[in-house]
């Protein structure tokens, strides 16, 4: 097992504009904590969603775990997540009124064992802004290409 899991969502980040971020804590299975200790979960086509006043992550992979046998969970099912009322009512307020998307960019075990997820208040990228972002990356490559042959 790993000692700490950090699952990343890298498509969120060329996708999305991350406006804000949270910690939420997942409710899980017994079975369902193990995978992800295994590093065994994708989140890369997951999203989040209310359902009345609670907040859900959808489509979160997570693998049938290997030495489960009749108690073992389902590989995609509704995960329901840990926020404080307020962040719920802010976040419910946000995608409402504004029409962004919550989506979850990384997957990862704290010091104590326990899975959380990173989510983030996100506005959908154009075209045109996706292009830009990857100019950006090429040339801070470019450059840290040229400093590293000065020094």
């Amino acid at each position: 097992m790993l000692k700490t899991v950090n699952i990343l969502n890298k498509r969120a980040r060329y996708d999305y504009e991350i406006i804000e971020k949270f910690t939420a804590g997942i409710v899980l299975a017994g079975t369902e904590i193990k995978s992800i200790r295994l590093g065994k979960a994708n989140i890369t086509e997951s999203f989040c969603e209310f359902n009345g006043t609670e907040l859900f992550a959808i489509n979160t992979y997570i693998e049938e775990y290997a030495f489960g046998n009749q108690f073992n969970h389902k590989s995609r099912s509704e995960r329901k997540l840990l926020l404080n009322k307020r962040e719920l009512k802010s976040l419910a307020r946000s995608v409402q009124a504004k029409g962004l998307t919550i989506i979850p960019l990384r997957l990862f075990t704290n010091e104590k064992g326990i899975a959380k997820l990173e989510i983030g208040l996100c506005k959908g990228k154009k075209n045109y802004d996706k292009r830009e972002s990857l100019k950006e990356q090429d040339t801070k490559r470019d450059l840290d290409r040229i400093k590293k042959a000065f020094n």
